[in-house]
Order: C-alpha cells, then sequence, then structure tokens
C-alpha cells in the first residue's frame, strides 16, 4: 500500500474539531511517541534490552497509532 492511499483510508475515521486541525494529530503523535519510548525504556530497564514477544505486540500497536497522526498531519499540510 502505497502511503497516499493509506492517507486516504485513514481519513475515514479522522474525528476532531476542525479549527483544531493542526494541533490535535500533532498533540496525538506527540503522546503515541512517548508511548512507543516507554516501551523501548521499560525493555531497557526492566528486561535487558530484550523485546518480549508482549512488548513488541504493544509497540507494534502504538507504532501504528504513530503512522495515524502521521498521515493526519501530512495530509492536512499537502
Amino acid at each position: 500500500m502505497e502511503l497516499s492511499e493509506y492517507q486516504q483510508l485513514s481519513r475515514r475515521t479522522a474525528q476532531y474539531p476542525r479549527e483544531a486541525w493542526l494541533a490535535y494529530p500533532a498533540l496525538g503523535l506527540s503522546g503515541e511517541a512517548g508511548e512507543v519510548a516507554e516501551h523501548a525504556k521499560k525493555a531497557i530497564r526492566d528486561d535487558g534490552g530484550t523485546v518480549s514477544d508482549a512488548r513488541r505486540a504493544a509497540m507494534s500497536k502504538e507504532l501504528g497509532d504513530v503512522l495515524w497522526y502521521v498521515a493526519q498531519i501530512a495530509s492536512e499540510l499537502g
């Protein structure tokens, strides 16, 4: 799938105030990226740098959210 196709598909689920077209997805991106970083930190602190299957799944979900917010910002700036 091309990123442009993902952008179009992801717009279907974009529901936030129109006046917050930049702030809302930028804040969401920051929050989701922070969650990815938290998982990385905990893998280092708690698991000796090993990424367990459960943590990998959690990080994959958060990275999907990161991609969604990146797509929204890119669509708006496009």
